[in-house]
């Protein structure tokens, strides 16, 4: 029988596992699991800073013309980093 986690309870973000599984030789660390941890849980973004950087990214890929997607990319997030160093508030 598969562990579901408790109901209402978030699972932990791909990329924030990956990199948390990087800082440990590449192995998962034992404390996360099905549900997220401080290190791994999801970081609040806003949508529309989201969509902002994705038609961006879409527009320069049509155009090959820079519309400001890099900087847009940059203004969201880093969820590779561990929270606080620019992965969102501990």
């Amino acid at each position: 029988m598969a562990v579901k986690p408790e109901s209402g309870a978030h699972q932990p973000e791909a990329l924030a596992l990956a990199a948390e599984a990087a800082r440990h030789g590449g192995k998962k660390p034992d404390d996360v699991g099905l549900v997220a941890t401080p290190k791994t849980a999801p970081v609040q973004t806003s949508s529309a800073a989201k969509d902002r950087a994705a038609t961006k990214v879409l527009q320069e890929g049509v155009t090959g013309k820079d519309k400001g997607a890099e900087a847009a990319i940059d203004a969201l997030p880093d969820r590779t980093k561990p929270l606080g160093e620019g992965r969102g508030k501990r």
